[in-house]
């Protein structure tokens, strides 16, 4: 009878033991845990797509919690353990500080037209962003041949190693110093220097590459360049197609004129989730790469690009104030119950009309009257915001980057 007892006890035990492991947000400890965690992500990682802060808390087989993730914000860990221990719970941590220590060369360089840059270090992951061949990146870990790094703009996501070359600082350095050509085509391909038949690689607008010297008794086209790239493969690009990279920068000038045109040229070009290229936008894909086309750089989703700028009044959707360049912004409201939700993003052209990437980039019209009305954007229209001439945290201008 005593084993019986004894058995049946051990059999309650283990599933409560098993229940409590099943349902950690019932956990009084874990809960305590995710309270401390909760508070120092919004104090230093508000905004996790830029500031990377991964944490977790878990039970191991003793009853002890266990900390574990990682973070590039020194202080934030700190101030996790801090805490804990001033609240006397007891805990192991594994709790790894970025970028990592065993990195010995922190930056890459993009080798390929467009990188795709994942959510998560696998190829089936959501598409996060993209990043044009010849752009810098920030490494702060590696994963299974996955790289997590961060864009110019700050954005945080994976790219496949194939996707990019490795370089330490020094080689970083070198690479921002050289003389480089801007890819000006839509979109194109490079030759080979020993048959010009022979494609090295597709390119599009924005890639940039290293201009060089043409060695003496070199028989290329005069209507060709020599260009090197970030991997130091040798191509041959048409002088039509390319443009001096610091003439490019210093005659590029931010207008209303200007984005209109840029926006135009990206007509018809499909939607890509995650897409900010020639390759492919989303909404607020599309209006980065407008900008970009005219030297500056801005955020890369919705949600962050609305904090820039200045806001435009539009009262009772009266978009008379409105200028050509101007973005809005679309979503849901704030109610009693819930907080306001920035979901799309586009470009205001004027005459009443704007321009968007909606199953693919058009324009359309808060005009009522208009042919090209969309009563779907009008009616979850929330507010208006001008970037040009303005100087907000989130706007970099592009020829500094390349500093």
């Amino acid at each position: 009878m005593k084993k019986i007892y004894l058995c049946l006890f051990l059999s309650v035990f283990s599933f409560l033991r098993i229940s409590a492991q099943s349902n950690p947000s019932e956990n009084p400890l874990l809960q305590k845990t995710n309270a401390i965690i909760g508070e120092i992500q919004k104090k230093y990682a508000p905004d996790r797509r830029t500031v990377r802060f991964e944490m977790a808390a878990e039970l191991n087989a003793t009853n002890k919690i266990l900390l574990k993730g990682d973070t590039e914000i020194v202080l934030a860990k700190k101030e996790i353990l801090e805490k804990m221990k001033e609240q006397n719970l007891d805990f192991e941590e594994s709790i790894e500080i970025l970028p990592q220590a065993s990195l010995a060369k922190p930056f890459a360089i993009v080798r390929v037209s467009v990188a795709n840059v994942r959510s998560a270090p696998k190829h089936s992951a959501e598409l996060a962003t993209q990043t044009l061949l010849g752009t810098v990146l920030r490494i702060l870990k590696k994963q299974d041949g996955w790289y997590l790094v961060q864009t110019p703009d700050k954005y945080l996501a994976w790219v496949d190693g194939g996707a990019i070359r490795e370089v330490d600082l020094t080689e970083k350095v070198d690479w921002l110093k050289v003389k480089k050509v801007i890819y000006t085509e839509f979109a194109g391909f490079s030759r080979s220097v020993s048959d010009p038949s022979q494609t090295v690689s597709d390119l599009v607008w924005g890639n940039l590459l290293q201009k060089v010297e043409i060695k003496k008794g070199e028989k290329i086209p005069k209507s060709m360049i020599k260009v090197l790239y970030p991997d130091g493969r040798e191509a041959l690009l048409r002088n039509t197609e390319v443009e001096d990279l610091e003439k490019w920068t210093q005659k590029t000038k931010i207008s209303k004129e200007n984005l209109v045109n840029s926006a135009k040229k990206m007509m018809g070009l499909p939607y890509l989730w995650g897409g900010t290229s020639f390759k492919g936008v989303d909404c607020s894909g599309f209006t980065k790469t407008a900008y970009l086309m005219n030297g500056l750089i801005i955020p890369r989703d919705a949600s962050q690009q609305v904090w820039e700028g200045e806001t435009v009044e539009t009262p009772n959707r009266d978009f008379s104030r409105l200028e050509a360049g101007d973005l809005l912004f679309f979503g849901k409201a704030a109610t009693d119950s819930s907080s306001e939700k920035v979901t799309h993003v586009g470009m205001w052209l004027g005459n009443g009309e704007f321009i968007h990437a909606s199953n693919l980039v058009r324009i359309g019209s808060m005009d009522k009257k208009s042919p090209i009305y969309d009563d779907f954007e009008y009616n979850r229209f929330l507010r208006a915001k001008r970037l040009i001439g303005k100087n907000t945290k989130g706007l970099q201008v592009f020829s500094q980057t390349l500093e």
